[in-house]
Parts: structure tokens; sequence; C-alpha cells
């Protein structure tokens, strides 16, 4: 029986588009379920879907036969576990306890850098980017922290990828490389080639086109429209 993953809007959905990125780009099989994101109040056609896979309501969710695994992090851990032959965590103690703690810390932080840049991968607002590094010292020191964990894990690899190969970690990072293409946000050069390779990655390149292919404007998602 074939995997379904259950995703929101390409454009916008930046946590369906770690566990979508990490299977495409790996070549584990599997059905998508796109779930159009109208909106998130309880009676929105949206969660009335998700809500009947899982009480969460929310999105990435995958299902393997009669299993139901939500929340992206599980999602990866359970594809690890199901599929040791594609190594989605390096092979290395150590490097794969690296790569767990960055996609924690990415789990559950940079909340100042996703609320003032959301994933937009349509969108070029270069002068949004502009005006969230000049005001916004919390979204900077998030970026200025990204840049830091990324410069390590190079650095100790010596990439191409953050761990060495691509795993779990590049998927999970992958929609900040778009928050950084969108909203042109100043991060040294070394960090430019990083998100250059992620962006040119076969997976990364199938979803922006996907998500390109939308054409699915949503207000709600999009608060910062106009602003200066």
């Amino acid at each position: 029986m074939a995997l379904k993953l259950y995703i929101g809007n390409k454009n916008y959905s930046s946590w369906s588009m770690r566990p979508w990125v990490l299977m495409r780009q790996t070549g584990i099989a599997f059905e998508e379920v796109m779930v159009r994101f109208d909106g998130f109040d309880p009676d929105s056609q949206f969660k009335r879907t998700m809500r009947e896979l899982h009480p969460s309501a929310k999105v990435p969710v995958l299902v393997d036969g009669d299993l139901v695994i939500w929340d992206s992090l599980a999602i990866a851990e359970y594809l690890a576990d199901r599929f040791p032959q594609h190594r989605l965590w390096p092979q290395s103690p150590r490097q794969r306890a690296r790569a767990r703690s960055v996609c924690a810390e990415m789990h559950s932080g940079f909340e100042d850098l996703r609320r003032a840049c959301p994933l937009n991968i349509e969108a070029k607002l270069p002068k949004v980017g502009e005006r969230v590094w000049r005001e916004d010292p919390r979204a900077r020191e998030d970026l200025q922290r990204l840049v830091q964990i990324w410069t390590a894990l190079l650095s100790e690899s010596g990439g191409p990828m953050l761990l060495g190969a691509f795993g779990i970690a590049d998927a999970y990072y992958a929609p900040v490389v778009m928050r950084i293409r969108t909203y042109a946000l100043p991060v040294p050069e070394a960090i430019t080639a990083y998100a250059q390779r992620v962006t040119d990655l076969a997976a990364v390149q199938d979803w922006v086109r996907q998500a390109l292919a939308e054409q699915d404007f949503r207000d709600f998602e999009e608060p910062y429209r106009g602003t200066p």
C-alpha cells in the first residue's frame, strides 16, 4: 500500500515542504494529497478534512496503511526507520546527534523569522525583507543564528549539504532557503552558495514549479502584501 502524504498549498506551507522534499529527493514513493488552504477556523473545509485524519487538523500528515503520523519531525523520524537504506540521518552518531539537534531547533524555534517572513514562493518581497532586517531585531537575531548553524555544519562536514550528503536537516531548512530568496535576506557568500545548492535540488525545483503553478492567492496568508 502506497504512502499518502497530506500537504497544504505548496506556495505557503513550509511544514508540508519538509517531508515532501525529503521523500521526493531520496526516491521514497508516495501519493500526494493536497488539501487547499481555505481558512483555518474550525469550520473551514481545510480543518474539517484534516480533522478526519487526526485531531490536530494540521498538515503534513503521513498515512501508511492504518498508521497515521502527524508533525513533520515525527514523519521524518518514521521515514528514517521505515527506509534505513536511504540513510536520511547521517551514519556517524556524532553527526546524527548534530542533525537531530539542528532539526529540533528549527522545529521549535525561529518563530520571529517565520512570523516576519512567511513562506511565499511566488512572491518577490525584497522591500519587506529590508524592513524586517532594519526594524525587527528578533527576526534579525534568528537569521544570524541560522547563519551560525549552517556555517558550522558546512565547515565541519565539508558540504555540499549541511551534513555532507542530502538528508533530513537539508529538507528541514529548505523552507528557510525559500524565505531568503523571497525576501532577499542578507547572508554571507558561503550561505548564499549553500542556499543555491538547495534550490537546485531536483525535489526543490519540482516543489517550486508546482507552487508557481497553483496561482492560488490566499489573502489571509499574505497580510504584508502592499507593506512598503
